[in-house]
C-alpha cells in the first residue's frame, strides 16, 4: 500500500493502543495481568504495521487484517474461559479451521497429546496457525476439493530435556512451484516471530502436491503436557 493510505488507519490504532495502555496504568491490576495485557497490545500493534507494509492494496490489507484481529480474539476469549490451565491446542486448531470452514475429520486430521497453553504461546502460536490456514485458503490444500491437512505434534517432557514439535502437512494439490516467490506477513510469523518469542525454528518444505511446515521449540512455561483430560 501507499503511504498515504495506510498512515491515517494506522495513527488511529496505534493512538487507541496508547489510550489503553494509559487506561490499564490507571486501572491498578495486577502486574501479571498488566503485563500480559501490555504484551497483547504490542503484538496487536505489529500486527497492524505489518499487514499494512505487507499488502498491495487497501481492500487486502482490510480483510487480512480482519482475520488476524480475529484469531487473536478467538484465542483471548478462549484463555479467559479457560483460565488458569490455557487453551487446549487441539481446540485452537480446530477452532481457526472451522472458522474458515475447514472441518475436523473432512479435509483435515488433528493429532497429538494433550496440551494446554498459556498466554504468550497461546496468541503466538494461534497466529501462526491462523496464517497457516489462510495460505491454505489462498494457495493451497483447502483451494481444492481433494486437498488435505493433517496437523500433529509431540512433546519431549521437561524431564528428558523439554521439546515441543508442531507438524502441518498439505497434500492432494498438482504442480505446485517449489517456493512461492512473495514472502510476506504469514512467512514472517512463521520464521521470525516464532523464534522472537518461542526460540522456535521453522522449516517450510514446499512440495509440488503440497507444504510441510514443522515448527521446533524448546518447552516452554507457558505450555503445559496434561496427562489426563480436565
Amino acid at each position: 500500500m501507499t503511504q498515504d493510505n495506510q498512515d491515517p488507519r494506522i495513527a488511529e490504532l496505534e493512538a487507541e493502543n496508547r489510550r489503553l495502555r494509559r487506561f490499564l496504568d490507571e486501572k491498578g491490576l495486577p502486574a501479571e495481568q498488566r503485563h500480559q495485557v501490555r504484551n497483547t497490545l504490542a503484538m496487536l500493534r505489529a500486527i497492524i504495521r505489518r499487514s499494512a507494509e505487507t499488502a498491495d492494496s487497501v481492500e487486502t490489507y482490510a480483510a487480512h487484517l480482519d482475520g488476524r484481529l480475529d484469531a487473536i480474539a478467538r484465542v483471548l476469549s478462549a484463555l479467559m474461559r479457560s483460565v488458569p490451565e490455557g487453551v487446549a491446542l487441539h481446540a485452537l486448531i480446530a477452532d481457526e479451521l472451522l472458522a474458515h470452514l475447514a472441518r475436523e475429520g473432512d479435509q483435515v486430521a488433528i493429532s497429538g497429546p494433550n496440551l494446554r497453553l498459556r498466554p504468550g504461546a497461546a496468541e503466538i502460536i494461534a497466529l501462526a496457525i491462523h496464517e497457516l490456514t489462510v495460505n491454505a485458503l489462498e494457495h493451497g490444500a483447502l483451494m481444492v476439493p481433494h486437498g488435505r491437512i493433517a496437523v500433529t505434534w509431540s512433546v519431549v517432557p521437561p524431564a528428558a530435556g523439554g521439546a515441543f514439535t508442531f507438524v502441518w502437512t498439505e497434500t492432494g494439490l498438482e504442480n505446485l512451484p517449489p517456493e512461492p516467490s512473495h514472502r510476506g506477513f504469514g512467512t514472517e510469523v512463521l520464521e521470525r516471530s516464532l523464534r522472537y518469542e518461542l526460540k522456535a525454528e521453522t522449516d517450510l518444505a514446499y512440495t509440488p502436491d503440497g507444504l510441510r511446515c514443522t515448527i521446533t521449540l524448546p518447552l516452554p512455561a507457558q505450555i503445559k503436557l496434561v496427562e489426563d483430560d480436565e
